[in-house]
């Protein structure tokens, strides 16, 4: 499983690349995971309504070699979570209390599975480019433009000259304004927006450190960017659509803060400075 990435949010990350009876399989597995590890692989073909076949290729597709591979990594993930806050996807305004300790559970294992796939090696590589960076920018479309805007603020108020921007053409005309030294953060959730794929595409024409932030490892922005974060949602578990968890992005952009921010005199000097102009809009 590449970036040490759960069986489990690999089939989250994919599973809007799955087609109809691969999504079946997958929808299977997210409700019944425990009970897929005791299983044929006949059995879980039969109780998805799909065939052996399809079986064998949904696990190929989800980066591992057979269905006694998944079943493996299923086992692990359960093992690795056993002592946490249990994972469902049940919801319920008639369960209050229950529904908000499931919403808690999983949102700790999209954090627990974010922080675990960072590598230490890609992380200290892109602290140093952003802090000789001249200026970075984070782009983004959609509903991960807020955590773009975060970002950008961030940096800002530790010093480090950063920007954002909301409409997608903006972004696109500052990005053919970057050149080597400078670095570009790009977040999205499926990897492939169109929009942010052209704008990784002009910024490494131009020699820019680019940064990718999404939801899918095997993405176009993915493989095109020179260094990547996968996060992990289990936004799946509770909407028939689809939707990124804008919390594991941030969380990726919160640990680059930190780390920026942590040692340097210089940064808790800007911040400070920063947090003394705007004290009187918080009174």
């Amino acid at each position: 499983m590449e970036n040490n990435q759960s069986v489990l949010d690999s089939i989250y990350a994919l599973y809007d690349t799955f087609y109809e009876q691969e999504k079946k399989i997958a929808n299977y597995i997210i409700n019944n995971y425990k009970a897929v590890i005791n299983m044929t692989i006949s059995e879980l073909a039969a109780q998805s309504g799909t065939s052996v076949a399809t079986v064998t290729r949904f696990c190929k597709k989800c980066g591992v070699e057979g269905f006694h591979h998944l079943k493996i990594g299923l086992a692990r993930d359960i093992v690795t979570t056993q002592d946490e806050v249990p994972v469902s996807g049940d919801i319920s305004q008639e369960d209050i209390e229950g529904s908000l300790k499931n919403i808690l559970g999983n949102k700790i294992e999209e954090l627990r599975q974010t922080i675990s796939s960072i590598d230490p090696k890609t992380l200290e590589d892109v602290l140093a480019a952003i802090r000789s960076a001249g200026i970075v920018q984070f782009v983004a479309v959609g509903n991960t433009i807020p955590a773009a805007l975060d970002g950008a603020f961030k940096f800002n108020e530790i010093g480090i000259k950063a920007v954002s921007g909301t409409i997608w053409e903006t972004q696109l005309a500052f990005t053919l304004n970057l050149g080597p030294g400078d670095v570009l953060i790009a977040i999205s959730n499926s990897g492939e927006s169109r929009h942010v794929v052209k704008m990784v595409a002009a910024a490494k024409k131009n020699g820019v450190t680019t940064v990718g932030i999404t939801n899918n490892v095997h993405s176009e922005i993915g493989s095109a960017v020179d260094y990547h974060f996968t996060t992990a949602t289990r936004e799946k578990l509770f909407l028939d659509e689809f939707c990124f968890s804008r919390i594991s992005a941030m969380t990726v952009v919160e640990v680059l803060y930190l780390f920026l921010t942590v040692g340097k005199t210089e940064s808790y000097e800007k911040l400070s400075a920063c947090e003394h102009l705007i004290a009187d809009e918080k009174a």
